[in-house]
Parts: C-alpha cells; structure tokens; sequence
C-alpha cells in the first residue's frame, strides 16, 4: 500500500486497537490478581529495596578503600622508621670517624716532632670509656600515636577486603515484608530487610567517619616524621662536609711527612 509522504505509520496502529500503556519496569502481569496501583507499589517497593541494597555494597566498598589506604599509610610509616634507623646509624658512623681522625692526628703530631712526640707519650692514653649502648630509634610522637591506632584495627583490613568478605545479601528483593511485630523505633523502617540495611550503612558510616580520623592523623604523623628526618639529613649533610674537610687536611699533612 502506498501511503502520502505526510502519512504518519503509527496511526493505523491506534486504529485498530486501544492505546496501552506498555510496562514501567513493574511486573504487569494481568492473572497475578493485582490492581495497576497495588502493581506500581510492588515496583517501588523492588526499587526501594535495590536502592538499599546498593548503598549498602557501596559503603562496604568505601569502606575497604579506607581500610587499604590504612594499610598502605601504616606500611609507609614503618618503612620511614626503618629509614630513620639508618640516618642514626650513618650519624653514629660520622662520630666514630670524627674520632678515628682525632687519633690519627695526634700520630701525625707525634711523626713530625720528637718534641711533640714527648708531649704525646707524657699526657698519656687518653681514657676510653665504653661506648654506650645505642638507643633503638623512635619516630615522632604524633606517628607513633597514629600508628598505635592503625595497628588495633589491622585485622578489618582482611575482613572488609572485596575478595574476601562475604555479604549476607538474604531477605532483599521482592519478597522483602513487613514485620509486624516490630514497631518503627530510633528512624528505621518496619520493614525487617529494610531496616537491616539501614542499620549496616549506618554502621559502616560510623566506621567509615573513624577509619578517616586515623587516615588524617596517619597523614598528620608521616608529615611530622618526614619533617624530623629532613633535619636530620641536613645536619648530616653538614657533618658530612666537615669530615671531608678533615679527611683532606690529614691526607695533606700525611704527604708533607714523605
């Protein structure tokens, strides 16, 4: 059949039967006894429950970031108290040649005059003390603070990690009810799985609220170490170039004795 260019195609269709409106994504199933009414609220009430539910994955997934962000902030901490230890090794190590230098110069007072030489064996062996003991290294306080919170909550890292938790899903969807019994209390829904999952997101929010606190004073500590440590490798940097000025007087005295 050959239709005008101004012919719409669709209207053949409302001609020959009633105009329906087509499904909304609620089950429109005509011998399931429902009104359209009691159909659009079985819809909302599918659609409320996967709302929830997905807020829910949501926050645990939130919340396993911050757990692996704490994770890694508490494994940077103790790689800089490891670093820490090596910057005091290296000043102990700076001191100990200070000192070797110090002996060294006295020989070469010794070498180069029979009078220093004199001076030399009547003042004596100096007196050695026992070195002491050296001290374990200790971060800032403010890091040790922020690790000593981290560490209490290390065992949730693995239980909120993705790959290893497992979500108690059971009672959301469309066979969620309505608990009788249970009266709506404190803000939550009556529904039983509704108000379970405001519960958990609720929970997760407060747990989320706290894992962030410890995030901030861990960021807070490393800044605060990492400060400690840029002094510390400047006064080494310093004492380093003292040394070699040392190093290169004795070497210079040592070849004016050939």
């Amino acid at each position: 059949m050959a239709y005008p260019k101004s012919h719409n195609p669709f209207a053949d269709d409302d001609d020959e039967e009633d105009f329906r409106p087509k499904n909304r994504g609620f089950d429109d199933d005509p011998d399931d006894g429902l009104t359209d009414a009691e159909r659009r609220q079985r819809y909302l009430q599918q659609e409320v429950m996967r709302t929830a539910q997905s807020a829910v994955d949501s926050s645990h997934r939130s919340l396993s970031l911050i757990y692996e962000s704490e994770k890694m902030g508490v494994e940077t901490a103790e790689e800089l108290m490891r670093q820490g230890e090596v910057l005091k090794r290296t000043d102990k190590m700076l001191d100990n040649m200070d000192q070797d230098l110090k002996t060294s110069q006295k020989h070469i007072t010794s070498i180069k005059s029979v009078w220093g030489g004199l001076v030399n064996y009547f003042k004596g062996k100096p007196e050695t003390k026992p070195a002491p003991e050296p001290k374990p290294y200790e971060a800032s306080d403010r890091l040790q603070n922020a690790l000593s919170g981290s560490r209490e909550h290390e065992d949730k890292y693995q239980a909120s990690h993705p790959n290893l938790r497992k979500l108690d899903t059971g009672g959301f969807g469309a066979s969620a009810s309505v608990d009788d019994t249970s009266s709506r209390q404190n803000g939550y829904p009556q529904n039983r799985q509704l108000r379970q999952a405001h519960q958990t997101l609720d929970t997760n929010l407060d747990e989320m609220c706290d894992g962030l606190k410890r995030l901030k004073n861990l960021g807070l500590g490393l800044q605060s170490e990492i400060d400690d440590q840029d002094a510390s490798i400047d006064a080494l940097l310093n004492k380093a170039d003292k040394m070699d000025v040392k190093i290169h007087n004795t070497n210079q005295q040592i070849k004016n004795l050939k």
